[in-house]
């Protein structure tokens, strides 16, 4: 099959590689429709990540079931399904708790941005669809395998409640969702911060109330004047950077909690300042299996269309420009098409 390969930092290539096949009585083979780039996917693009050379990249997808294992019972060959981007069985003691993203039968997708990709746990992870979708669903089901779960996770470990005023730091796709999260659980204030147009628009639409484009100290800020000097209730970092967990933490009010879901690249706590003004920390690698049905709901009842994160679509044979325009944020988020 084809697939994105990275073989250095910056250096994306379409290329043939071996096909995937069925290794384990519990895997399924996807035919992918759809895949993306993840924001998370920058970070060996841009040499912050270790780089194994000609290895498969991208873990979002929704597709097609091709081919089912052994032990495969409730996932058909033809359904379409949401390949959540962290495999699980959904049954062991962690999923039950919730936290399905530490399955003790834990896998990723490792070829969402190829022709096909294999799923290690397809039983416990897919969630199809009624029949084929109609296409202009197909970006928002492909937002719920990743970003659009992983910002309902920050709203969810935030603790954010009806009526509370929430920040959310970053403005990629995850910050995006985590705009919308906060929205459908009722906040009565949502503010994004965001200095890119685009991304402002966007927020907007999904439900931000403020927006405050200032960083640092300046930001910090204009974010006190808005909450009178308390702070808000709860906080969603949806960055991964030492600049945004410092953000998140300054601008939470005593008693609050930040949720945070961004990758950690070079992150120090604030613990003296968590232990003075009891403010949490909570969230981590989204259990995306958890969220799936009751998000699905929502987009298909219309509720919320996280697809709007998708401004450039591309062939997957123009992954590289699509890495391009992403780290160059000419793009918020760019869906791939085989």
């Amino acid at each position: 099959m084809r697939a994105t390969t990275i073989h250095a930092p910056g250096d994306i290539r379409f290329e043939e590689v071996p096909d995937p096949r069925i290794e384990e009585p519990t895997d399924a083979i996807v035919k992918v429709v759809a895949g993306c780039i993840c924001g998370s996917d920058l970070w060996p693009y841009r040499g912050e990540n270790d780089v194994t050379a000609g290895s498969t990249i991208g873990h979002e997808c929704v597709g097609i079931v091709e081919e089912v294992g052994s032990a495969v019972s409730t996932t058909k060959v033809g359904d379409f399904v949401i390949v959540p981007f962290c495999h699980c069985d959904n049954t062991c003691v962690h999923c039950a708790a919730g936290v399905q993203s530490a399955c003790v039968n834990l896998g990723i997708t490792q070829s969402g941005q190829g022709e096909y990709a294999r799923v290690t746990q397809a039983d416990g992870s897919l969630v199809a669809t009624d029949g084929m979708p109609d296409d202009h669903l197909v970006p928002s089901l492909l937002a719920l395998t990743d970003v659009m779960a992983t910002g309902w996770h920050a709203a969810v470990a935030a603790g954010v409640q009806p009526g509370h005023t929430t920040v959310v730091v970053g403005d990629g796709a995850v910050g995006l969702s985590g705009v919308l999260a906060a929205a459908q659980m009722g906040a009565e204030r949502v503010i994004a911060m965001s200095r890119h147009e685009p991304r402002q628009e966007i927020a907007r639409a999904f439900g931000a109330t403020h927006v405050v484009a200032e960083r640092g100290k300046e930001g910090e800020a204009i974010l006190a004047d808005l909450t009178d000097g308390v702070g808000a209730d709860s906080v969603l970092e949806c960055v991964g950077t030492d600049g945004a967990m410092k953000t998140a933490f300054a601008v939470a009010r005593p008693g609050a909690t930040v949720g945070f879901v961004g990758v950690p690249h070079g992150v120090e706590l604030p613990v003296r300042r968590m232990f003075q003004k009891n403010v949490g920390l909570a969230g981590g690698m989204a259990p995306v299996r958890r969220y799936l049905p009751d998000l699905l709901d929502r987009v298909l009842s219309g509720a919320i269309d996280p697809g709007r994160v998708f401004d450039l679509t591309l062939p997957m044979a123009e992954s590289a420009e699509g890495y391009r325009a992403m780290d160059e944020r000419r793009a918020i988020k760019v869906l791939l098409q085989p």
